[in-house]
């Protein structure tokens, strides 16, 4: 009988990180959802049903992290699959951002990338293979004012996720995905800061090639396709999943 897999999802209780939980489990996935988000976590898990479970876990804090993903193997088995997905935006330049913010945003965008996939590589081993699928951005190639350190964040996922590649192989495959600008309460939460969000929703899917912005789900099915076996041959690359967000030369006139 096939084994049933087991998939963590970080940052799982909204946004991509639920797309991603729902597209796991219609494949037939156990799906563990960390999130700090106990009300969106509890209500996903009901509506998932008993092949998931919510678990409260600040993945910055490895205590945390370490007790969360041993109550998930127990419950589960050990892990297939680690989509790290939790993340936070903050806005400022080199000179605004404070170092508690910075500290802050590098915590939760990107140590806790290391914190999970340091315990879940054990279990992939034991296991005798496993994905990480590590959620980037766009901004790990092309960036916008004030994100100074989000787009450090993002760019260092793409080192993170070669390293593993490369530490790891044959047995663990490493996937480094980079949305555009996808609907998201992230993007949502963003453009409430704006003294004109429906304009500045405007704005953003103006710049995309497809002249809209992403969806959730859009990720998800990529992020469950790179953990797959048809992408088993693929490794420590990023993957740009954009609308053509700036791949146009500024001011070019299409003929």
């Amino acid at each position: 009988m096939e084994k049933i897999q087991h998939v963590i999802v970080t940052g799982g209780a909204k946004g991509v990180g639920a797309a991603t939980c729902r597209v796991f489990l219609k494949k037939g996935y156990r799906v563990s959802i960390l999130d700090i988000d106990s009300i969106a976590g509890n209500q996903l898990e009901k509506e998932l049903g008993d092949s998931s479970q919510f678990y409260l876990c600040d993945v910055s804090n490895q205590a945390q992290v370490n007790e969360t993903v041993n109550k998930t193997i127990a419950k589960f088995g050990d892990v297939e699959v680690l989509v790290n997905n939790a993340g936070i935006q903050l806005y400022g330049s080199i000179t605004e951002t404070s170092e508690s913010d910075w500290d802050r945003l590098f915590n939760i965008n990107l140590k806790s990338y290391f914190l999970c996939s340091k315990i879940c590589i054990p279990s992939m081993q034991k296991n005798g293979k496993g994905v990480i699928v590590n959620v980037s951005s766009v901004q790990a190639y092309i960036t916008q004012k004030n994100v100074a350190a989000y787009t450090t964040a993002k760019t260092a996922i793409l080192g993170f996720t070669r390293s593993i590649a490369v530490d790891y192989s044959p047995l663990i495959r490493a996937v480094a995905i980079c949305p555009g600008t996808i609907d998201t309460p992230l993007l949502r939460n963003a453009l409430e800061e704006s003294p004109d969000p429906a304009q500045v929703f405007k704005e953003c899917e103006e710049m995309h090639l497809l002249k809209r912005v992403g969806q959730p789900e859009e990720v998800a099915e990529l992020i469950l396709f790179v953990a797959g076996d048809k992408a088993g041959f693929m490794t420590g690359q990023a993957i740009r999943l954009d609308g053509g967000l700036g791949i146009e030369i500024p001011g070019s006139k299409r003929g």
